[in-house]
């Protein structure tokens, strides 16, 4: 079976049956040695806004399981991944944004796997003042338009 990664536009042969599907491959900038991976289900009620800004210490790499998540990076325009939709980041130094549920009438639900950075947090929030020094590296927001 050949599979096409719909993030990379990559193809690898694959052995695997019919119902087995590739959702995402992707190459991350870094593992951190020693590290430690975990996996965790967000259930968010309609119009939650997610987290507050906040970064990782590695990669997470994430599949959107029903409704729709308001998803933004640094430097990345803010997009909305749909159910059966994937996305990742590459932690380190790149601030996530948002993550919380684009609609307003039904929940989404998500899980996530991440690689932590040995004896760093999971999730490190982002304070107001660094946002502000870093204000020029966020891409344009469809208000700012």
């Amino acid at each position: 079976m050949s599979a096409k990664d719909p993030e990379s536009g990559s193809t690898h042969e694959v052995s695997l049956p019919p119902e087995v599907k590739l959702l995402q491959e992707v190459t991350p900038p870094f593992f951190p040695e020693g590290g430690s991976g975990m996996t965790i289900l967000v259930d968010w009620p309609p119009g939650h806004p997610g987290l507050p800004p906040h970064r990782h210490s590695g990669p997470s790499f994430g599949y959107v399981m029903e409704g729709a998540l308001r998803f933004e990076l640094e430097g990345e325009p803010e997009r909305v991944v749909e159910a059966g939709g994937t996305f990742w980041e590459p932690g380190g130094d790149v601030i996530h944004y948002q993550d919380g549920n684009a609609l307003s009438d039904a929940p989404t639900k998500f899980v996530v796997t991440m690689v932590c950075a040995p004896g760093q947090p999971m999730l490190k929030l982002v304070d107001e003042e660094e946002l502000k020094e870093r204000a020029h590296l966020r891409a344009p927001r469809p208000s700012d338009v």
